[in-house]
């Protein structure tokens, strides 16, 4: 359920009743548990507005506060309103969610369709590091909106057309003709620098591959051939990834920069149209209001560019996919890029008006030296290379635990979910600091440490015999703080989605596996001499608590195990 939502209407409503007209509607969870459960911090500002004592404003809406709900409300120094809750609707919210798969958590009341642009692999080369935030970034927001009830569109837009293909084509050619192309393809960054030294060292071969360039977009047969061979190829490469990371990606939600060349001549000809195109030393361009660079859609040669790939990628999503709202999860170098091609977008009616347009900008994943994370020679990290260290350590961590049976798949598991909760943990707009030691410690904010908390409830719930007929009392402060997190998880994944911010996400996670570790100390379970009705009620907080683990992980990609 929404908790604070609940609350903010209980706080409207006797405002209200009040007759304090507009006000400033500041609830937020209390601070200290001495406070009370939440506090109402908006007298002081409404005093100031209407020039009289907040105590006497704060006096006039707690008299106005009627709802079943609430324990109890107080006063507090020049006018904060404490609020405390009834244990017993705490506990009968608690029970609506234990019986309810989808933990009690409404769907969207309007459903839209969301486009999610994320990934975006070059196709003339392997997925390096430099793809895992787009990809685990846009993944959980696809994720994220799905569970809420929205119709989601995943978009891989990646790079398959330009002038290196020319040169990729040709010298695949070559390979073929000899046999040998597949297991030269096995590595994509070797197959791309063969090719680059035979362009450069070889000038018949170098014409070859620029009049390749104009074949491939001239539609010819034997290039086209050539070219979707290599692209398949390379999408083998990507889809590889996708799968060790558990990313929901497909060909099918591939559409890459050739998708919309069809509709490039058709770009410029709207911009025309609209008398929103210039010419500036012989290129077609917009100029900006806001900017002093010109958007490029044309060069003086009359080849295309980036930004008319993505306008022709908005007006497809708007006027076929019906978009009403699209996110683009790019890294903040491209900020300006995206401001500019939406505002063109909008302004040439290639996009509805109410058509949200949003880039997802995140910042880079930096070495512990703060600088952006290369090998040891130097070079670009192969994605899939970084993935297969995170199983090797994490297998590392779990050897002296267990013996080696399903130990490939517990590694597997925690080597990814640690690799993909240290990058989800941070703001997304923040550069992070990539340290193995601490992503797969058992302490802190970390997969391992969710992981752990949720295999420690599911072997609390394996010793138990009998089933889970029962209510759930709230009585101890430990079982409150508890209750108090898990009917506030509704309220945090909207919160995440609105602001497109994962980080939401893990760290309510961890502050409720942490509440639920003091909780275990403090209230034994499975105890003898626990009664009955004890027992269940703290077995149910249990499993509620395990299975919100679960579902969050879920939605940030990452698996549970039964044990560890």
């Amino acid at each position: 359920m929404k908790l604070k939502s609940t609350i903010d209407a209980i706080i409207s409503k006797a405002l209200h009743s009040a007759n304090i007209q507009n006000p400033n509607l500041s609830v937020t969870k209390a601070a200290k548990k001495e406070f009370g459960d939440f506090q109402y911090n908006g007298a002081m500002g409404l005093a100031k507005k209407l020039q009289t004592n907040p105590r006497e404003i704060a006096t006039s809406i707690t008299t106005h506060i009627d709802a079943e709900i609430i324990e109890k409300v107080e006063i507090a120094g020049a006018g904060f309103i404490n609020i405390w809750l009834k244990n017993s609707w705490l506990s009968s919210e608690l029970k609506k969610i234990s019986q309810d798969e989808c933990l009690g958590i409404e769907k969207a009341q309007t459903k839209e369709n969301i486009i999610v642009d994320y990934s975006g692999p070059n196709m003339a080369k392997e997925m390096h590091v430099g793809h895992l935030r787009s990809t685990i970034i846009g993944d959980t927001l696809a994720n994220l909106f799905e569970f809420l009830g929205h119709n989601v569109i995943r978009q891989n837009h990646i790079g398959d057309w330009g002038t290196q293909f020319g040169m990729l084509v040709a010298y695949l050619e070559e390979l073929q003709s000899s046999g040998d192309f597949q297991e030269n393809l096995k590595d994509l960054e070797e197959f791309y620098k063969l090719a680059k030294k035979r362009f450069d060292e070889d000038a018949a071969f170098a014409d070859k591959a620029r009049e390749y360039v104009v074949k491939i977009q001239s539609g010819d047969a034997h290039c086209l051939k050539l070219w979707k061979r290599f692209i398949d190829i390379s999408l083998a490469h990507c889809e590889e990834v996708y799968q060790k990371l558990h990313i929901k990606l497909t060909r099918d939600d591939v559409k890459a920069e050739s998708y919309y060349n069809d509709m490039l001549s058709q770009v410029v000809q709207k911009l025309d149209a609209m008398s929103m195109l210039s010419v500036s030393e012989g290129a077609k361009c917009v100029f900006l209001p806001f900017s002093d660079i010109p958007l490029i859609v044309q060069k003086s040669d009359g080849g295309y560019l980036y930004a008319t790939t993505d306008l022709g990628a908005l007006w497809y999503r708007n006027d076929t996919l019906k978009a009403d709202k699209i996110l683009y999860v790019v890294d903040a170098r491209q900020n300006e890029h995206f401001k500019s091609v939406f505002w063109v977008a909008k302004e040439a009616k290639m996009v509805r008006d109410d058509v949200v347009l949003k880039h997802i900008a995140f910042g880079t994943m930096m070495n512990e030296q703060g600088k952006p994370f290369k090998t040891r020679d130097g070079g670009t990290l192969k994605l899939t290379d970084l993935i297969d260290e995170a199983i090797i350590r994490a297998k590392n961590t779990l050897k002296d635990k267990e013996d080696a049976q399903g130990i490939e798949h517990k590694a597997k598991t925690i080597g990814i979910g640690a690799l993909k909760y240290a990058d989800l943990s941070v703001n997304r707009e923040s550069n992070y600091i990539f340290n193995w030691d601490r992503m797969l410690s058992f302490d802190g904010n970390t997969a391992l440490y969710m992981q752990y908390a949720y295999a420690r409830i599911q072997s609390i719930i394996r010793k138990y015999v009998g089933t889970f007929d029962g209510d759930i009392k709230i009585e101890s402060e430990s079982e409150r703080a508890l209750a108090l997190a898990l009917l506030d998880f509704e309220d945090v994944l909207y919160k995440s989605a609105h602001e497109c911010m994962p980080n939401h996400i893990t760290g309510y996670l961890y502050e409720l596996a942490t509440l639920f570790m003091r909780f275990y100390e403090q209230s034994p379970i499975l105890k003898e001499g626990i009664d009955g009705e004890t027992k269940i009620s703290r077995l149910l907080l249990s499993k509620i608590t395990a299975d919100t683990i679960k579902q969050g992980l879920a939605i940030l990609g990452i698996e549970t195990l039964e044990q560890i």
